[in-house]
């Protein structure tokens, strides 16, 4: 299956950076400008169009207007104005979702895959709405957001069930701990990392002997799946 194109319309560059960042790490094809103008001029095929109201050249309400008349993509708000008038608008002139800054990366990853699904609605037979199996003991239904261990469903906090997700993405890859953070907690995460190692902990409990999570000192955590228990340590 091809890769969701995103049309991702935003002149602040430490958010555009942070969103080009995470939204290629899960897959998307990010083509980004700064301006309505550029936005509007755009020739390339888009699936979804992520829409600052803020830009410096024109009203973004007046480009997802203009949007909105010579196409049905689906289109999100993404804007520091939190302004109920501003969501009832942006609504009203065809916008399909609206996300408040500050923002997490996986919000508005969740956002896109929800408002491609309304475009898209998968078919019982489509592939993925198959659980992915990581070695013989642990499945991931991402669809449901469950997890199985010998076929019993594990019980996750929210956290640790993305952080889970996260990891499985791309099992034995080392991710680093500014990486997992800003995709699992926020963007904008400058706080402490303690909270990761405690995650990470529950998980190892939860699931020992379906996963092995590598700590690499200074680093991060490399995933492994049906490895056995994890014993490895920072």
């Amino acid at each position: 299956m091809r890769s969701v194109r995103v049309l991702l319309v935003e002149d602040d560059e430490p958010v555009a950076e942070s969103l080009l960042r995470g939204l290629s790490r899960y897959g998307f094809d990010v083509e980004w400008v700064t301006t309505g103008g550029a936005a509007l001029g755009h020739e390339g095929p888009y699936d979804v169009v992520l829409l600052d109201l803020g830009l410096p050249d024109t009203d973004g309400l007046d480009v997802c207007r203009a949007l909105r008349g010579r196409s049905a993509v689906p289109i999100i708000v993404i804007s520091a104005r939190s302004d109920e008038t501003d969501r009832v608008v942006g609504l009203e002139l065809g916008a399909d979702d609206y996300v408040s800054k500050p923002f997490g990366v996986r919000e508005v990853i969740a956002r896109i895959r929800a408002v491609m699904r309304r475009v898209r609605p998968r078919t019982p037979s489509s592939p993925e709405s198959t659980p992915d199996r990581y070695g013989a003991r642990l499945t991931i239904d991402r669809r449901a957001a469950r997890v199985r261990l010998d076929g019993q469903e594990v019980a996750l906090a929210p956290k640790e069930y993305d952080l889970l997700a996260f990891l499985t993405e791309e099992p034995g890859a080392l991710m680093s701990r500014e990486q997992i953070m800003e995709a699992v907690w926020d963007a904008n995460w400058f706080g402490p990392t303690k909270t990761l190692d405690v995650h990470v902990a529950a998980l190892r409990r939860k699931l020992a002997g379906a996963i092995t999570i590598e700590a690499v000192r200074g680093v991060g955590f490399r995933l492994e799946a049906g490895k056995g228990a994890d014993d490895a340590a920072s």
